[in-house]
């Protein structure tokens, strides 16, 4: 692929790494830039009428994290907690995140041309929160817009779009 890559460089390609990881029999990725770690999952604080696919909160270092279990958001995979089970904690507009998997694979590095775009159907939750797919190894990759779902009205995380104090 060095060659290859080379040859993107030249020709205006952009390179982007993601982290891999695993829900129920599909493989999913998101843009590493938004990873801060990855830790086993820990009991954690539950939050009264929250969705299911809110587990709760924990401490992070004096940090009040929301965990996201994106096994039960995307309605994947069994739900089991053990000491294989991931939770990779995402910088997300400056405020901390976790959300469950059922496991991490590994970084990939793709260029624009190789991330094909949304499917409008088919897939377990909404194409707005894919940025869309890629053919790794000959194993589909689900490209998922981690911020666009973090600050959705869904999940209710983050405000997607916080009013200036003039308005």
């Amino acid at each position: 692929m060095g060659n290859a890559a080379a040859q993107n460089s030249l020709m205006g390609g952009h390179n982007r790494e993601f982290l891999s990881f695993v829900l129920g029999e599909e493989n999913y990725a998101l843009d590493i830039t938004t990873v801060k770690e990855i830790r086993g999952y820990e009991q954690v604080t539950k939050i009264a009428n929250a969705p299911d696919f809110i587990k709760g909160v924990m401490n992070l270092r004096g940090d009040i994290v929301p965990v996201v279990d994106l096994r039960i958001k995307f309605n994947v995979g069994d739900v089991t907690y053990n000491e294989f089970t991931i939770v990779i904690m995402l910088n997300v507009h400056d405020r901390i995140v976790g959300i469950v998997v059922d496991g991490v694979s590994d970084v990939i590095q793709l260029t624009d041309e190789e991330v094909l775009p949304p499917p409008e159907f088919g897939v377990a939750f909404d194409s707005r929160y894919l940025h869309g797919l890629a053919d790794v190894d000959e194993t589909m990759i689900i490209l998922v817009n981690i911020e666009s779902l973090i600050t959705s009205n869904e999940l209710g995380l983050i405000e997607s779009n916080p009013v200036s104090a003039g308005e």
